[in-house]
């Protein structure tokens, strides 16, 4: 186990790579925690859930809604939950940005730490503090940013992801290479999804390494006010169409990279990219899809990166170097025309 402290503007978070889940009991007593995860993770996991409280959610996206937050909040009541009580997100990213946004909320405001289970939590959803749920097709509109006290990543939960939820993780370590990574970019070319399923050392060290770019952006701007919009890259079209589509979280953010490496071209910022594109077909995302345009153009418009009659892109330069620029609305309805 590697425990690392971080520090961010007004709080701290350690992190507990490579640690057991039982682990837990050791930062908070059993007394004063309340999981919240999911029926498929109960299912799974039943003994290391044993003996705690706990709140169990329906999964999928769809029910990062409001009405579950009110659910979550009347349990906590019933519990006898109180601001000396730490809510636990034990799942994926929908878990997660739940349970953040609640313990945001609840008493106005209660300790909270993840134990990340899928590889696109690890990576990217539990890392930030970036906590909230959807209004119908709109992604997140509504939330907080607010920082956990810990994340557990016990990486023994991995080997229960369908390929599906793999290919999820892996859309989020190729966006931080093509905006942050040119290295890691040329090692995610020469590996796969299965060779780092075998290989434990490796994807720890591929989890750590993500992990660590997300950190060092969001310390640097943690409030979204220049840089960390780079880690957007893909998710101005994905979020637009993820919930309109019923897309897979990777599958949405893959075809929003495609389409934000062609307009790269396009503009005239980056010579090719190609090897981009390869990539995620390397890695089973997909690439190019059928939708519709101008009401994917509508959700956009809603964006909460729209400032008056602009949107902040996020484009790239090269390989490994991501940039925000800013698109006039009418410019970018003609480019989504060509679409």
């Amino acid at each position: 186990m590697q425990k690392k402290r971080i520090l961010f503007s007004g709080s701290q978070t350690d992190f507990y790579f490579d640690a057991p889940f039982d682990v837990l009991e050791k930062i908070v007593s059993r007394e004063k925690a309340v999981i919240i995860t999911d029926e498929n993770l109960l299912k799974a996991h039943q003994r290391k859930l044993k003996g705690y409280n706990t709140i169990v959610l329906k999964p999928g996206e769809q029910y990062k809604v409001q009405q579950t937050v009110d659910m979550i909040v009347d349990q906590l009541i019933a519990m006898g939950a109180n601001r000396q009580t730490t809510l636990i997100g034990f799942g994926g990213g929908v878990v997660t940005d739940i349970t953040g946004y609640v313990a945001g909320i609840f008493m106005r405001g209660v300790k909270v730490g993840y134990i990340p289970s899928s590889l696109l939590a690890m990576v990217d959803a539990a890392i930030g503090g970036k906590n909230g749920i959807d209004v119908g097709v709109y992604k997140n509109m509504v939330g907080l940013i607010r920082q956990p006290s810990f994340l557990i990543y016990d990486y023994s939960l991995l080997k229960t992801l369908p390929l599906k939820e793999w290919q999820n993780g892996f859309a989020e370590i190729i966006k931080h290479a093509c905006i942050k990574d040119s290295k890691m970019f040329a090692e995610l070319s020469q590996q796969s999804i299965a060779k780092y399923r075998k290989q434990p050392l490796l994807l720890g060290q591929l989890i750590r390494r993500n992990a660590f770019i997300k950190i060092k952006v969001v310390q640097g701007d943690e409030f979204e006010t220049g840089e960390r919009k780079l880690l957007n890259f893909g998710h101005t079209l994905g979020h637009a169409i993820e919930n309109m589509y019923e897309l897979s979280h990777g599958e949405a953010i893959s075809i929003g990279m495609t389409y934000a490496t062609l307009m790269s071209q396009q503009l005239m910022l980056l010579r090719s990219g190609e090897e981009i594109i390869q990539l995620l077909h390397r890695y089973g995302l997909p690439t190019v899809a059928s939708f519709d345009a101008e009401k994917a153009f509508k959700v956009l418009l809603k964006d909460k990166k729209r400032a008056d009659d602009t949107i902040q892109y996020i484009l790239l330069k090269k390989v490994g170097k991501g940039i925000v620029q800013p698109l006039r609305i009418e410019q970018l309805k003609a480019i989504f025309k060509q679409f």
